[in-house]
């Protein structure tokens, strides 16, 4: 998956949480700058992060359907 499809899916999916950025950020123990810059494309997220994200998220009942977008 290209970067700029992990940055698409990673604003929706703060978006669906409905979390700051400062919030996902400490939840996930991520320094928020490093969120900012995956968020504005300056530096890509590694695809295996943002699916262990989703994947914490589906099965804590905050989110639903995330791990489709990766078929």
């Amino acid at each position: 998956m290209d970067k700029h499809s992990l940055r698409i899916i990673l604003i929706q999916l703060r978006d669906a949480t409905e979390w700051s950025q400062k919030y996902f950020a400490e939840y996930f123990y991520i320094p928020r700058r490093t969120l900012q810059e995956w968020e504005h494309g300056k530096r890509g997220m590694p695809e295996y992060l943002l699916r262990l994200i989703v994947y914490k998220l589906e099965n804590e009942g905050i989110v639903k359907g995330f791990s489709k977008k990766f078929s």
